[in-house]
């Protein structure tokens, strides 16, 4: 199990079954907040589904692996931030989060960002991260931009969402672009 230490506040820990009530729990109270940019909203309709998907990260043998970690505020679950499809042969991942409606406005993920592009950087020896966000979330656009990603571009109909494809705003940052 990975720890990494953001701030005095905050924590991101690797995931466990033993978090998939909580997660779950965060998911159902966050629905609204969260529908309207996740595609894998609708399809959490249980617990069972949350367990489904945290047992096919942990035991997944994919080249291209994910690391999700659990964002804690003080020891309270806060949401979830992940490496995504870790390729080590071309050293690069890209970074997915969200958080709990009732945590948002607090700049946590930024700061959980943060630490967790360092981690990679410094840790995985990772040259390149990227954050795909949709074109119209500008709260979650900011957080790339206030870490000095550069953005790269539109992917265009880049995730289906809600029965719709939806462009994505791509940003990237290099290790030696890096400041942390």
């Amino acid at each position: 199990m990975i720890t990494i230490k953001v701030d005095d506040e905050l924590e991101l820990r690797s995931v466990t079954l033993a978090s998939a009530q909580t997660i779950f729990n965060s998911i159902r109270r966050s629905r609204d907040h969260l529908h309207q940019w996740l595609p894998f909203v609708d399809q959490t309709k249980s617990v069972n589904d949350t367990r489904r998907f945290i047992k096919t990260t942990i035991k997944s043998s994919c080249l291209k692996k994910d690391m999700i970690f659990e964002i804690a505020e003080n020891n309270v679950f806060a949401g979830l931030i992940s490496l995504k499809e870790i390729d080590n042969l071309n050293a690069k991942a890209e970074i997915g989060y969200w958080l709990d409606a009732a945590m948002t406005g607090k700049g946590i993920m930024t700061r959980s960002c943060k630490a967790l592009i360092s981690y990679a950087f410094d840790e995985l020896r990772l040259n390149r991260i990227c954050i795909k966000t949709a074109v119209a979330n500008k709260k979650s656009a900011a957080i790339p931009l206030s870490l000095h990603f550069l953005p790269e571009g539109t992917e265009r109909a880049g995730e289906l969402l809600n029965n719709k494809f939806k462009d994505l705003l791509v940003y990237s940052i290099l290790k030696h672009e890096w400041k942390g």
